[in-house]
């Protein structure tokens, strides 16, 4: 759950020699569920095998030199499938191979779903960007605390969650999403935002913000009347084709069917999370193919009808005025180039995972998954990218 602005576009007592004697016994993935092989083929327009043996050998070198244990992989151009290959350990202990429908959690690139059902709520007429969430006249009302509010509380919009300029709350060492675990949503949000100021007048400053998106949720679940898992699965997963998405859970032994074990390094313990309650900042699990299916949606694609409307894509994607001056800045939910005309895309990070999904302006989408991350996250976070587009330009055409 890293500030994406820092990437340019095992269980534990496993050993690093254990894991990669490990990995150089598996070979990538070749089982595919049923639900998704029509998403994934046919591979029209794919590379050559040849051209497959190279991007299968740098997504290798990347697991090596980060002692990754699993990847998934998927690349669409103008909505279908060309590349979608799982590799690696789902999990060592069982010599699980992973495969193309296992689950991943992936981190922040929840994100950018939490803000395209926003959107979607903003077209139904459920929701304005300027609406307060706090108060006796927001969304909330008093849902989460009475007044009187510490200073600011009040004047906290849709929008400003939405683009991390609430003021406060930031993705530090005082992240409240990583704080007090074992509370629930309910008391988390009441307590921080009886007890932890804001330092700056909404609007004004940015600050990557997890708590942020978790207040996003409770605004989606006050809107619609149902819980934000159920909503999100029936009303913007459902139309992509996707329906194994769902919120991961906190133990180990508590995984969905087909999700991978996550494995820390640097003493980093992946099970030490309150991921459930992460649900819309961080919570989801999905496959690569899932998240790429989600991309060709969001804005449509040749016989793919979009999820929202091209002026709502356009105020989606507009980079919102306190994130820094330069080519890559925060908008609604995504990272964008060239003021939302060029790439959009998101990544992710908690420990034992490393994320990353991309939609390009050429009609290219990927995404990238790993059940591990380093310390320090951000070389791996930069790798990833890196590796990515490493993969892609092995074939020119496509970044043409």
């Amino acid at each position: 759950m890293p500030n994406p602005s820092d990437q340019h576009p095992l269980r534990q007592g496993l050993s690093r020699r254990t894991l990669l004697s490990n990995l150089a016994l598996t070979a990538a993935a070749t089982t595919i569920s049923p639900t998704l092989k029509a998403l994934a083929q046919p591979q029209y327009g794919g590379p050559t095998g040849q051209q497959r043996v190279e991007m299968g050998r740098i997504a290798s070198e990347f697991r090596k030199q980060f002692a990754v244990p699993a990847t998934s992989i998927a690349i669409s151009r103008n909505g279908v499938f060309v590349y979608d290959q799982a590799a690696g350990i789902a999990d060592a202990a069982n010599l699980t191979q992973v495969q193309r429908d296992s689950l991943f959690r992936i981190a922040s690139l929840t994100k950018p779903i939490t803000s395209v059902t926003i959107f979607s709520l903003i077209e139904q007429g459920k929701l304005n960007l300027n609406d307060k969430v706090f108060g006796p006249n927001g969304i909330l009302d008093n849902g989460y605390g009475k007044p009187p509010y510490k200073p600011f509380i009040t004047d906290i919009t849709v929008d400003h969650l939405l683009t991390h300029t609430s003021g406060g709350w930031p993705n530090d060492s005082t992240d409240p999403m990583m704080l007090n675990l074992p509370w629930n949503q309910t008391k988390v949000i009441t307590h921080t935002i009886a007890k932890v100021p804001i330092s700056n007048p909404p609007g004004t400053h940015w600050a990557y913000s997890n708590f942020g998106y978790c207040i996003l949720g409770r605004v989606i679940e006050q809107v619609t009347g149902e819980r934000y898992e159920s909503y999100v699965r029936t009303n913007i997963l459902g139309p992509c084709g996707i329906s194994t998405m769902k919120i991961a859970r906190n133990r180990i032994d508590d995984r969905a069917n087909y999700e991978v074990v996550y494995y820390g390094q640097s003493s980093e313990d992946p099970y030490n999370l309150n991921i459930t309650r992460m649900d819309s900042d961080d919570g989801w699990i999905a496959s690569g193919t899932e998240l790429v299916q989600f991309l060709n949606h969001v804005a449509g694609a040749p016989s793919i009808p979009a999820l929202l409307k091209p002026e709502t894509i356009k105020t989606m994607t507009t980079p919102v005025p306190a994130y820094p001056q330069g080519d890559a800045r925060y908008a609604r939910g995504w990272m964008v180039h060239n003021n939302g005309a060029g790439n959009w895309w998101h990544n992710g990070s908690l420990p034992g995972t490393t994320t990353i999904m991309v939609r390009t302006a050429t009609g290219m989408c990927w995404a990238a998954l790993c059940n591990t991350r380093t310390e320090p996250s951000d070389q791996i976070n930069t790798a990833l990218d890196q590796m990515m587009g490493n993969v892609v330009r092995t074939v020119p055409a496509w970044s043409a």
